[in-house]
Formats: C-alpha cells, structure tokens, sequence
C-alpha cells in the first residue's frame, strides 16, 4: 500500500484498504493501473503551484494561511462579479431578471425541457389547498392565488411558505396520479422572487434559507430577493444558478427517457426525492450512485465513506466550465473565472499553527466549498463538495467523463453503477 493510498484516504475520511480494494477492481476492470498515485501527484502539484502562486511555501504554512489566501483570492473575484452583473439589487429584479440572468444565459442556455403542464400543477394544487399562502394573501382559491401572484412565485414559495407535514402529503400523493399525458416541453425558467415574498418566507421559515433553489418537474430555477451584502454573496448566487441550470435539463432528459415507461410515477418520484439506497451493495463490482449531498444530514453516512459516484459534483464541475467562459466576456477580460476549474478535487492537509502535537487540518481548495464558507465568514468550514469531487475523479480517471455520466443516466433509478 502506497503513500497515495494514505493520503487520499485521509482526504476521503476512509481507509486505504478501501481505496486499495477499489484500485485492484478498477485495474482489473479496465486494464489501466497507476491512477491512485496518478491522482495523489496531480493534487500534490495543484496544491503546491496554487500555494506558490500566492507566494506561500506548502511546508512552512500553517491552515490558517492557506484557507485565508484562498478566501482573499475569492473576496477579489466576488467583487468583480458584483460589479461585472452591474451591482445586482435583487429586490429590483422581479419584472426583469436583468443583467444577472441574461449572463447566466449566455453562458449555458438550457434546450427546451419535458416538465408538468401548468394547468395540470394548479389542480394538484387544488386538491391540497396551501393555506399558509392563501391566508396570507387573502385569496379564496389556488387560481386566484395563482393568477395574482404568478405561477413561478407560487409554486416556488411552497417549499418555505408550506410545512413539511403538507409537502410531503402533497407529494405523496398529488403526483400519484401524473402520467405521461400531463407533461409538455417548455424552456427553463430563472426567476427572481418578487419583494413581498420574503415576507413570506420570514413568517413562515424556521431555519436560514439559501436565496436560490429549484423545482426540477417545473422547470424552475428561483430566486429569493435576498439583499446581497456579504462577501461571497454574488459568487454563492450565480454559481448556484449556473449548477441549477446543468441539473435541471439532467434531470429533464431523465424525465423524458423514463416517460414511455409503465412505471413512470415511480421513477418520477423517486429522481424528485434524490433516492440513494441504504443497504448493501449487491455484489462486488457494484458502486453506489449518491444523488445527493448525504453529509448535510449526517457527515458520517456510511456511503459517504465507500467508493461511489455523485452526479451533483459533475453538476458543479460543469458550472465552474460556464463560469470560466465568463472572462471571455466584454467587460469580464482580465480577470481570472477560469482560476478554480479543475481545483474541484484538490485539497490537502496544513498544521493548525496551534498544537505542538502536529495537529494538522484539511483545507479544500474546491470554489464551492470555499464561497460557501466565505458567505459563512469561516464559522463553517465546507469539505464535502470536494471529497464527492475526488470519489468522482477516482471513476473518471478509470472510465472516462463521459463513460462516468452515461453509467449515472442508465443506473440512477436502481443506484447502483455494475461493472
């Protein structure tokens, strides 16, 4: 067992018996070895020209200054977006998204999309009446609600107006009945909240809510009008819509691939939930397909710490490739949104510059794990977007991209990749 095995399964937070065990089948499987110590050296040498680039030397600094350059590297980056997007004043952006979506647009439009009809969605509506939304604004029927406030605004607006008793009824049950026939292909829709919904959300939200979400059977990607006023708030804001408009046409052509099918409800509602099974893997050349962040729950999920694959980091690797197109844009030239592709997978470990113990802590170099703490001002530091990116390069390397992404469409439902 190699220093390679060691180290990434430190990053990993798993054995290296694990990864060993993975590297014997993938070998076998394909014919290519060496791609454990391949990985190891091309994060050792992304790590070390990322640190010398800001002037720092890898064995001399401490967590501290590595997570502080790296942050003051995306503080700077923050700023040109906000001033690139023309200073986005979101409560503002209701009628017309502006400059925010039309750049998001441009930079990945998505092909038209196979999404619930409408009409259909308000009678689903109807027979689960919101009472949240209706008591608020004093309408007496989901139509009214509806053609008063919006058809995006509403339907957005259930997942925090709405407790989690009725969503789970309403899903249950409502789309039970969906076929086929209840479907039509339409464009994907970014939307921007209108001013009075965060009203709304204040009543009714218990917990602090991120300002942009989605519904994938609807074809929308939504905005909450939040005042954009910490650092990292603009990058955190368009990098989510830029992941929401790669995931919501993934999930869209699953929709439709599943559609002709005599289980199509099931499967329907099994991609809406994110399902990714609980028990054992059925054999030995099996790989679980994890469809969703599992360490928001619980960071010690036992998947989390088995060879496996997670689409939503290929959603994300994909978002950092439309956001590098941006410095190709008038006004954007010069500055360096292309810097953080390919650093998806890359972290390593630095002394606290505390302990006299040799205590050392994991610093991901991922944009997304970064914003995300940046926007927290440190108080959490994020890991997980960059372990899933590392179990996904592990397979990539082996299989190719778009081997990785074709095995994840065709095993989605079951949950498992068999090799």
């Amino acid at each position: 067992m190699s220093e390679a095995h060691t180290k990434l399964a430190l990053i990993l937070r798993t054995k290296p018996e694990v990864l060993l065990d993975l590297e014997q089948k993938m070998d076998k499987l394909t014919g290519k070895s060496g791609i454990i110590e391949k990985i190891a050296e091309e994060n050792r040498m992304l790590v070390g020209r990322t640190l010398q680039e800001f002037g720092l030397e890898p064995k001399e600094c401490s967590a501290k200054r590595v997570y502080d350059a790296l942050i003051q590297r995306l503080t700077h980056m923050d700023k040109h977006l906000y001033n690139f997007l023309g200073k986005p004043d979101l409560s503002k952006m209701s009628a017309a998204c502006g400059k925010l979506c039309e750049t998001a647009l441009t930079l990945n439009k998505p092909a038209t999309g196979l999404f619930i009809k409408k009409e259909v969605a308000v009678k689903m509506l109807e027979k689960f009446p919101p009472n949240n939304l209706l008591d608020h604004f004093g309408h007496k029927s989901v139509a009214e609600l509806v053609e008063k406030q919006g058809f995006e605004s509403v339907f957005s607006a259930l997942r925090f107006a709405q407790d989690q008793k009725w969503m789970h009824e309403f899903f249950d049950k409502a789309y039970d009945g969906l076929t086929t026939n209840d479907f039509e292909e339409r464009e994907v829709v970014l939307k921007v909240l209108e001013p009075e919904w965060l009203d709304v959300a204040e009543k009714f939200l218990e917990k602090k809510y991120h300002n942009v979400s989605h519904l994938k059977e609807f074809g929308v990607i939504f905005v909450i009008p939040l005042t954009i006023d910490t650092p990292g708030e603009t990058l955190r804001l368009f990098t989510l819509m830029l992941h929401y408009l790669n995931e919501v046409p993934f999930y869209s052509k699953l929709f439709r691939k599943f559609s002709l099918e005599k289980d199509f409800t099931t499967k329907l509602k099994s991609l809406l939930r994110g399902d990714v099974p609980e028990g054992q893997k059925p054999d030995e050349n099996s790989f679980r397909i994890v469809q969703r962040y599992l360490a928001k729950d619980d960071v010690n999920d036992f998947r989390l710490l088995e060879p496996h694959i997670n689409p939503e980091a290929e959603h994300w690797y994909k978002a950092e490739g439309d956001l590098a197109k941006l410095s190709g844009m008038v006004g954007a030239e010069g500055h360096a949104f292309g810097y953080w592709q390919g650093l998806d997978f890359v972290g390593d470990f630095f002394h606290d510059g505390i302990s006299t113990a040799g205590d050392e802590e994991l610093i991901a170099f991922d944009l997304i794990d970064l914003v995300m703490s940046l926007v927290k001002k440190g108080e959490i530091k994020y890991l997980y977007h960059q372990q899933e990116a590392l179990w996904n390069k592990i397979f990539i390397e082996y299989l190719g991209r778009d081997r990785v992404n074709e095995l994840v469409e065709e095993n989605i439902i079951g949950g498992f990749v068999r090799l």
